[in-house]
């Protein structure tokens, strides 16, 4: 039986583990030891390290032969420390797997569709230039650019490039209760989402079939701007609608942070999920999501 090592144990991962367990010997990489007994508990091997102490990644070197590489960059506080755009943390995780008796022959990369910047609405496909607007981004790239590097020394990269992230439990229910400001339709973004089951199956598909060295843009298949998903989320739990202010007025409102989201505009292409990864998703349209997760909060409430 394969081993396979999951590197940022957040919720993404929880959603993905039920789909390893008999498939592979999972090892889950934490730094928060109060997390053990939930992975140990679910059939993972916990394994104590942090991507910001690199000195205690040695035990990872030669331990997996797939990776499941699903961490964010540091915060952008480090990253001022750290250099900027450089991706210190997949500095530091290839470094220690570069240390190991043996490399791992797969890594699947979670990385964001962030990195291709404004594209002005247009629609785009994986090959699209990359020309990332915020610090957060450019680290993505840079860890792109790194664990491509990587693969020629004979291991297989795949990329997923990932959007907004939505679930029962990650949806802008307490934005639209804050009276948070959207923007006038003239002034809005496209923007894209992804399901967190539907990227959780989406990760162990390039598992299987992932190409080597090839980014996928692991997004479904809506075409809705901004505005109009909280519009949407609204509707579905009664909620009042966002306000909707010029693009100067929200500016002026939201902190850079918030404002960048509404500063870029695409439409993403999805065939490659389609056709090389083999998926059917299960939430193919935003409005499906949202209203699964609706019927699901409701669950909880009965």
């Amino acid at each position: 039986m394969q081993k396979l090592l999951i590197v940022g144990c957040g919720d993404i991962a929880r959603r993905i583990l039920p789909r390893l367990r008999g498939h592979y010997r999972v090892f889950a990489l934490l730094r928060d030891p109060s997390q053990r007994e939930f992975w140990r508990k679910n059939g993972a091997i916990p394994v104590l390290a942090d991507l910001d102490q690199p000195d205690s990644l040695q035990r990872i070197a030669g331990l997996a032969d797939i990776i499941l590489y699903l961490a964010p960059p540091a915060a952008a506080d480090k990253c001022r420390v750290t250099g900027g755009g450089r991706d210190a943390r997949t500095s530091a995780l290839l470094a220690a797997l570069a240390r190991g008796w043996s490399l791992p022959q797969r890594i699947v990369y979670i990385s964001t569709t962030g990195v291709y910047g404004d594209c002005d609405g247009e629609l785009i496909d994986e090959t699209h230039a990359l020309r990332p607007a915020t610090v957060r981004a450019c680290r993505r790239v840079d860890a792109e650019r790194q664990l491509r590097a990587f693969g020629r020394r004979g291991v297989v990269v795949s990329i997923l490039r990932a959007p907004g992230i939505y679930a029962a439990d990650r949806l802008p229910i307490e934005r639209l209760r804050k009276g948070i400001p959207a923007l006038y339709a003239p002034d809005d973004v496209y923007t894209n989402h992804i399901h967190a089951d539907d990227l959780a199956m989406l990760t162990c598909a390039a598992v299987r079939y992932g190409r080597n060295n090839r980014t996928y843009n692991a997004t479904d298949d809506s075409q809705i701007k901004m505005g109009d998903y909280f519009d949407l989320v609204a509707d579905g739990f009664g909620l009042p609608r966002a306000p909707r202010l010029s693009r100067r007025e929200v500016e002026e409102r939201l902190s850079p942070l918030q404002f960048s989201f509404m500063s870029e505009s695409r439409r993403l292409l999805n065939l490659r999920i389609k056709q090389e990864l083999r998926v059917k998703l299960r939430y193919a349209r935003v409005e499906d999501g949202v209203a699964a997760a609706r019927m699901e909060r409701n669950s909880w409430c009965s």
